[in-house]
């Protein structure tokens, strides 16, 4: 698989092909739309650019980030409506540890957001968030080919593998991520020039332990400070005072031991330039089609056989033929 997959690289500059490949995608965002409304109700446009997170709701895979750096894009258009800013849906999918009581509230937040956000004309059209529930194999086999991009930005250096992001790679999403789990391979397959990756490294996440301080990026980043007033104003939760004050405790109290705060800024720079790569279809079309042709690698059939290699020790058993009678 990885030999014949990787031959898609000679047609990244086959204008024709590269048509081809847009076409299936625009196909698989329509059949999703179609499958999400029969299945939830909910309508999203499939000419908007479709941004997906789905993984185990934890704190060190950052949902919470991807839910500020949504509130950071809200507050862009409310004090500048005329902003240059494509369409985008924010999908979010997974499911928490029934005792995970943070992680329960990340989700309320996510689900706040979603409908605050249809609920104000002055973003209507522009932002929409969608926490997908009952997350499953099913649910999976539509969302993924139909994603333009995957957010895999786990804290660097606690992310053993990962898996939902190489599902994304082989179906043509870019990846916005950290340098984390298998996300670094990945970005050498495809080449780094064609991933977003941001954020600090492993290395620098253990180094920055003894001095890291939230509360300056609070204090001087102004959009952070936004960002954060507006959750802790109960905007989110007018009828519900102080439900998100957990994540205040988290960030702020207890020292934002994911690091969200640190990475946020250069997560926006990241998602600022791929926001920008995708009004240049040819491009956008370009690097996907690369992801699809790197992805090769990361085949259970080549994992199953190293671990059979490298770590079991044990070599094929041949089956041998029976004649039928």
């Amino acid at each position: 698989m990885q030999c014949s997959i990787s031959k898609l690289k000679a047609f990244t500059e086959d204008k024709g092909f590269r048509d081809d490949f847009r076409r299936a995608k625009r196909n698989a965002k329509r059949q999703f739309c179609d499958w999400l409304r029969w299945s939830t109700g909910h309508t999203v446009d499939p000419e908007s650019i479709f941004d997906c997170q789905v993984k185990r709701i934890h704190e060190y895979k950052r949902q919470f980030l991807n839910a500020l750096r949504i509130v950071v894009l809200y507050n862009r258009l409310r004090q500048s409506p005329g902003l240059d800013m494509y369409p985008r849906t924010f999908f979010f999918a997974g499911k928490a540890a029934p005792a995970y009581r943070l992680a329960k509230v990340i989700i309320k937040f996510i689900n706040n957001l979603a409908a605050t956000i249809d609920g104000d004309p002055a973003v209507r059209g522009r932002l929409k968030v969608v926490f997908l529930p009952d997350y499953c194999v099913s649910l999976a086999e539509h969302l993924i080919p139909a994603s333009d991009i995957s957010n895999q930005i786990s804290t660097a250096g606690y992310e053993a593998s990962g898996t939902s992001n190489m599902k994304f790679m082989m179906n043509g999403a870019l990846t916005i991520g950290t340098r984390d789990g298998a996300t670094i391979e990945m970005a050498a397959e495809a080449g780094e020039e064609n991933f977003s990756l941001f954020g600090l490294t492993a290395e620098q996440v253990i180094g920055s332990r003894g001095w890291y301080n939230p509360r300056w990026h609070y204090e001087n980043d102004p959009e952070t400070r936004q960002a954060l007033d507006l959750i802790f104003s109960d905007y989110f939760s007018c009828d519900e005072r102080g439900v998100f004050e957990p994540l205040r405790d988290m960030l702020l109290k207890q020292g934002d031991h994911y690091m969200h705060l640190a990475d946020l800024k250069s997560y926006l720079t990241a998602d600022a330039q791929l926001n920008a790569l995708y009004a240049n279809s040819d491009e956008w079309t370009r690097r996907a089609i690369l992801n699809v042709a790197g992805s090769g690698k990361f085949s259970s059939d080549r994992t199953i056989a190293e671990y059979a290699a490298e770590i079991w020790h044990v070599q094929p058993c041949p089956i041998p033929e029976t004649t039928q009678k």
